[in-house]
């Protein structure tokens, strides 16, 4: 994993042509410390097991909100990489004070949905001389076995991006926003 002060890049799994799927979580430097903590609190108020109205009162003001944003999906729409990166890039560089007060808050994981789409697109995007690129008529479909509608394995979750979303959304994490 690499790791800054605000930020933990991990991966989350392989993809179905092996690349690696990476998870930027970012929060606080405090709140890295208590990172396990902080996901333990948030299964319990998701699953509810066993947690009566007092604890799940005190297990609120103790934890994080905990918010997914990911972006990529659609390969070809490249906007949604673009911003997943500058919005981690501007959450752990920038210093105002309402940055460092939503790091105090917050903990995000930021996930890239296609990366081996964005590696597709990008390649084809830069195979010609700067001005006669174009990301038309890139020459196969985006994902190794579903094509381009990749979001829509999210209700079956068969292959291995959506495998990785689902299990850190679902049964690691639990974030109370999804983006």
């Amino acid at each position: 994993a690499v790791e800054s002060d605000r930020m933990v890049l991990d991966t989350i799994g392989l993809t179905a042509e092996g690349r690696p799927q990476l998870m930027a979580i970012v929060t606080s430097p405090a709140n890295h410390q208590r990172l396990e903590r902080y996901k333990e609190i948030a299964r319990r108020l998701a699953l509810t097991e066993g947690v009566s109205d007092a604890e799940a009162k005190q297990l609120a003001a103790e934890g994080k909100a905990v918010v997914w944003i990911d972006g990529g999906l659609h390969a070809t729409e490249v906007l949604g990489a673009q911003q997943l990166t500058e919005t981690v890039w501007q959450l752990v560089s920038a210093t105002d004070p309402e940055t460092i007060r939503f790091l105090d808050d917050v903990i995000v994981l930021a996930v890239h949905a296609n990366p081996d789409g964005m590696e597709l697109v990008s390649d084809w995007y830069m195979r010609n001389p700067e001005r006669k690129r174009s990301t038309a008529g890139v020459p196969r479909l985006y994902q190794k076995y579903i094509g381009h509608d990749n979001n829509r394995d999210f209700y079956m979750v068969t292959q291995p991006e959506s495998e990785n979303m689902a299990r850190v959304l679902f049964r690691e994490w639990f974030p109370q926003i999804m983006y």
